[in-house]
């Protein structure tokens, strides 16, 4: 959550930052995200499946809302 908060605020290179060395799928997810942000498609796709999730196509804020649903009810 931290990490959405700090790319929804413009600090991408801090939101990578305490993503980068989580193991989880979550933060796969997240990572996924920011690299999409950044326009990193093939990288945001090897996050993606690193998370078990499907190649985002809608608009990145409708997925940044998605994201924080999904973590908000974890």
């Amino acid at each position: 959550m931290a990490a959405l908060w700090q790319v929804a605020h413009g600090a991408w290179e801090i939101a990578h930052g305490l993503v980068q060395d989580d193991p989880s799928r979550d933060a796969a997810w997240v990572h996924a995200h920011l690299h999409r942000v950044e326009g990193d498609l093939s990288n945001a796709a090897y996050w993606y499946r690193c998370a078990g999730q499907s190649v985002a196509g809608d608009a990145i804020d409708v997925e940044w809302a998605r994201l924080v649903d999904a973590l908000s009810a974890a």
